[in-house]
């Protein structure tokens, strides 16, 4: 800002007594005092709301970073999953047809296995 040295401050300091006198230099000294507290204050809340604004702004990129990451993620996934289900339909399809040079076999007539028991007669 600017620069105020001791000799500065010296002469702000008598030309406040001579013009206030000394019954009212303390108090104004108090009541400057309180003004620079305050500023300070004020200045140090809006240093830390700024503070607070730029945290909050990185944490927001730093959520859609991940969340697009995450959804490239499960965009990549359910391709792999699509294509390992495309697959395993292509096997199946191709395992469930015959082949076509293979002639078609006849399954033989299947005959009940002969019983110790006689029949029994219906009733």
């Amino acid at each position: 800002m600017f620069d105020v040295g001791f000799s500065e401050l010296l002469l702000i300091a008598v030309v406040a007594l001579v013009v206030l006198g000394p019954e009212r230099l303390p108090g104004a000294a108090r009541t400057l005092g309180a003004l620079l507290r305050r500023a300070r204050q004020g200045w140090a809340s809006v240093q830390a709301e700024v503070e607070r604004e730029l945290e909050l702004e990185e944490l927001k990129k730093q959520a859609r970073n991940a969340a697009a990451q995450t959804r490239e993620a499960a965009d990549r996934l359910r391709r792999g999953l699509d294509e390992a289900e495309h697959s395993i339909r292509k096997t199946a399809e191709s395992a469930a047809a015959p082949p076509a040079d293979a002639a078609p076999t006849e399954k033989p007539p299947t005959e009940k296995p002969p019983t110790d028991e006689p029949p029994r007669p219906a009733t």
